[in-house]
């Protein structure tokens, strides 16, 4: 898990249907016409240096829709887009992501840092520009093919890439589509709640960390092969057996216990999974489908 922030409020509440999964970066615009297209994504709000005055970069490789490989005049090097995630390899949208950021970098890129240069396995950090001015990283948000993930201390850029995932959200693109994975379950409604901010050491008390999961609806819902995760690569848990009736609950605790048909155990040994700081909880059905998104801030 990534490092907790601060303790701060430590339960969050909403209730989400697969009509339409709700991210609130901000408040989103009406919806668009069946045939709407979104604009292009907009330059950095910060001036960009000018082409003359940075190195170019040719893209040797794409290795998944968020990181690639690249050769210039100081090197070979992988860079990890800064300020997104796209989905993992064998993930619904993995392909479609990964085939975007090979056509966004066909050419040469600009390579642009904001506070960290390597992170912990070796890649450089960067935001990756056309030669135009185009943000790759934010276009592929904008595309719903990438989620905007805050990294800090590297968010120049986050309240940019906010923006573009709330339109993306309420146009309904990429992964915010209710059917973007393959047909979509049934209409069901899911009240989450979150305790993300355990007592202590949050890595030393994983039981008191959790999500709460109530079905709100008038059918009964099975959970058997949806998958529980948040906003990072690695956390992934899949619920088994498990059918919720209307008004039942289950809690997913974040560590080891006795499963039963009220509580389930992640079993995500040695640290949390839920950021103080904030974090979104997605519940997706057995295709891939975002049922529920339920953001919290810290």
């Amino acid at each position: 898990a990534e490092p907790e922030a601060a303790p701060r409020s430590s339960t969050s509440t909403s209730t989400s249907t697969i009509e339409r999964p709700t991210v609130s970066a901000s408040a989103p615009g009406p919806e668009p016409e069946p045939d709407a297209v979104l604009p292009s994504a907009p330059p950095p709000t910060s001036a960009s240096p000018s082409v003359s005055d940075v190195a170019m970069w040719s893209v040797v490789s794409i290795v998944d829709g968020d990181t690639l490989e690249v050769s210039g005049a100081e090197g070979d090097m992988t860079v990890r887009l800064i300020g997104v995630n796209a989905p993992e390899d064998g993930e619904c949208l993995a392909d479609e992501a990964a085939a975007a950021l090979r056509e966004l970098a066909a050419g040469p890129v600009v390579l642009l840092s904001d506070e960290t240069d390597i992170d912990q396995y070796g890649r450089a950090l960067r935001y990756v520009e056309t030669p135009e001015g185009l943000d790759v990283g934010g276009e592929l948000v904008r595309r719903g093919l990438a989620i905007s993930r805050r990294y800090e201390p590297d968010t120049g850029r986050n309240d940019l890439y906010d923006a573009l995932q709330a339109d993306a959200v309420a146009a309904g693109v990429g992964t915010w589509a209710p059917d973007a994975c393959g047909p979509a379950a049934d209409q069901v409604s899911i009240e989450v709640d979150v305790r993300h901010d355990a007592a202590g050491d949050d890595n030393e008390n994983l039981n008191d960390e959790w999500v709460r999961f109530t079905n709100t609806g008038g059918s009964a819902v099975d959970l058997d092969g949806w998958t529980v995760a948040d906003e990072s690569a690695s956390h992934r848990y899949t619920f088994g057996g498990l059918a919720l009736a209307p008004a039942a609950s289950v809690t997913l605790f974040t560590g080891c216990g006795t499963d039963s048909k009220t509580e389930r155990y992640w079993c995500n040994t040695g640290s949390a999974v839920w950021n103080n700081a904030g974090d979104t909880v997605f519940l997706r059905d057995p295709n891939g489908n975002n049922v529920v998104v339920h953001p919290y801030d810290g």
